[in-house]
């Protein structure tokens, strides 16, 4: 339809040029129609628009009732061949069954006449096809109006083929990549679409995304994620690794402390494998521990009290008793008493702490841990078993 329109406005054009200077010097002329009882009187203007819109709104009328009419036919068609359907039908049966990978020929052809996607989608291709270098190759040939689509496309690759380097490099471009024009109707989808690569790169790579000059690219779940892939790798980390996580925590405190309560006690539990964080591991605690009580988050605030060099047992005793009376009835408070009394020579009252809870597993351990007292190896034994059931809880005290 839209041809159709540029079509008439061309040709009204040529005909609009052409009278005006037939009639320059003589006029807009005169035409009389007589028919049956019918008489008009008008010039030569005014017949050529009745004509040019009378002529449109017929061809418009056509263009409708033919689609109409063809629509209903393919409604009742019977399709006996894959190849009978409309290519954009094709298309749009392929993105359904997700078959891309088996109509590599197909899509090729579809795409071999444009001149905007032929390079993309031919390394898309390549890419299932896990054929790397061809990949990276025909996307150098990419028109550059599709600019954003290749980069997205590169990423893809060296992801792929775990170059988390030239990643980086590329998702940080096009981090401060001004969108083309053309791809703002669908914004959204390309904002969700970086976000997803740069949540890939994230797991994939957990101690190099420290070193992005920008953050909050992860969703809530990704970010969890991409926590706990920090804590299964810590001991991976090199001195520049833990200075950027420490650096980037700093950099996210106050807004880390609005986060949700899963995504602050990931951040506690790599607080606390880092001594010069020790500050920062305490308040966020406390923080945590106001707002609901965690039986993990209240071990690492308590095995970092009695890891101090010099501990206030008063102080922790207080503080210990004060979120007794907010939360009752938890036998963590009693295992962490037991530890104060015990070294602060208070050993009856320690020993008669160990007859609460009988059926706790914490409780339990205490009492097994005060009866090989002195058995320094058989204790070091009994805290590796007690680890395993303490998600990224490392047993100090």
């Amino acid at each position: 339809m839209k041809q159709v329109l540029l079509a008439y406005a061309f040709i009204s054009l040529i005909i609009i040029a052409g009278l005006s200077v037939l009639s320059y010097g003589y006029g807009a002329g005169y035409v009389y129609l007589y028919w049956r009882e019918w008489q008009i009187q008008t010039n030569i203007w005014v017949i050529f628009i009745f004509l040019a819109g009378l002529s449109l709104i017929i061809q418009l009328l056509w263009l409708a009732i033919k689609r109409y009419l063809k629509r209903e036919q393919r409604k009742l068609e019977t399709i006996f061949n894959f190849k009978n359907l409309h290519p954009y039908e094709q298309l749009a049966v392929i993105w359904l069954l997700e078959a891309a990978q088996d109509q590599h020929e197909f899509i090729q052809g579809v795409f071999s006449q444009s001149g905007l996607l032929k390079g993309i989608i031919g390394s898309r291709l390549y890419w299932m096809q896990q054929q790397y270098p061809q990949a990276l190759a025909i996307l150098n040939q990419s028109n550059a109006m599709a600019f954003e689509l290749a980069e997205i496309q590169r990423i893809e690759i060296y992801l792929a083929q775990n170059d988390g380097e030239q990643a980086l490099t590329h998702l940080e471009f096009l981090n401060q990549h001004e969108l083309s024009p053309w791809l703002n109707d669908v914004k959204s989808a390309y904002d969700l679409r970086l976000t997803a690569l740069w949540g890939k790169f994230a797991l994939q790579f957990p101690w190099m995304y420290l070193r992005s000059t920008k953050y909050g690219h992860l969703g809530t779940e990704t970010k969890q994620e991409w926590l706990q892939q920090l804590l299964l790798d810590f001991d991976q980390a090199d001195v520049e690794d833990l200075q950027n996580l420490q650096q980037r925590y700093l950099d996210l405190q106050d807004q880390i402390y609005s986060r949700n309560y899963g995504i602050k006690t990931l951040w506690l539990k790599l607080l606390s494998r880092m001594p010069e964080m020790s500050q920062q591991h305490e308040d966020l605690a406390l923080h945590l521990l106001d707002e609901q009580f965690n039986q993990d988050v209240f071990y690492l605030w308590f095995q970092q009290q009695l890891l101090k060099q010099n501990p206030d047992y008063l102080r922790v005793e207080q503080r210990i008793d004060y979120w007794e009376n907010k939360y009752p009835f938890l036998p963590v408070f009693s295992f962490a008493k037991w530890h104060i009394y015990d070294a602060t020579a208070r050993y009856a009252e320690a020993d008669k702490l160990l007859e609460l809870y009988p059926d706790n597993v914490m409780m339990n351990y205490l009492r097994i841990k005060s009866t090989l007292k002195g058995q320094d190896d058989l204790i070091k034994q009994l805290n590796l078993i007690f680890e395993n059931n303490a998600n990224f809880v490392e047993i100090k005290i």
